[in-house]
């Protein structure tokens, strides 16, 4: 018991958030702090985050055909990592059939975009995102058989 006492007094002298708890005697914990958000708020913060945009990559094939089943890497830097130092983070996804990929949450900035299919050069390239992106669309060229 206390110990718990002895919590509540750093995570409140620390600045924590208004999440410390304070413990019953049979156990259990009850909330000492405001009420956590209504979920509307918290959804439009995650939509009108304005460091971040959705993106929509479109591949196609040397016959601008759509390039379907690729793999698509997107590799961006993130604040917040090992001594306050940006960390590389990084997101996959396969195209439809159609050849598109829709990306929520991309930066915005300097974003590393990478596209792997069976039979297509491998392509890899640098792009700066802005806030109203156009649809990005990679052509892959068709690998050259050696005989």
């Amino acid at each position: 018991m206390a110990s718990v006492g002895i919590f509540l007094a750093i995570a409140l002298l620390c600045g924590s958030p208004a999440r410390a708890q304070s413990g019953n005697s049979n156990g259990s914990a009850t909330s000492s702090a405001t009420p956590p958000a209504k979920p509307s708020e918290t959804q439009d913060s995650k939509t009108s985050d304005p460091d971040t945009t959705k993106l929509k990559i479109i591949v196609i094939n040397s016959d601008d055909k759509p390039a379907g089943n690729a793999s698509v890497y997107l590799r961006f830097n993130q604040a917040g990592g090992f001594l306050h130092k940006d960390k590389l983070a990084e997101m996959s996804f396969k195209t439809n059939e159609d050849g598109s990929v829709k990306v929520p949450n991309v930066p915005i900035g300097k974003v590393l975009i990478q596209v792997v299919g069976k039979g297509l050069h491998t392509y890899g390239k640098w792009y700066d995102i802005t806030k109203d992106q156009e649809p990005i669309e990679i052509k892959l060229e068709r690998l050259t058989h050696w005989y």
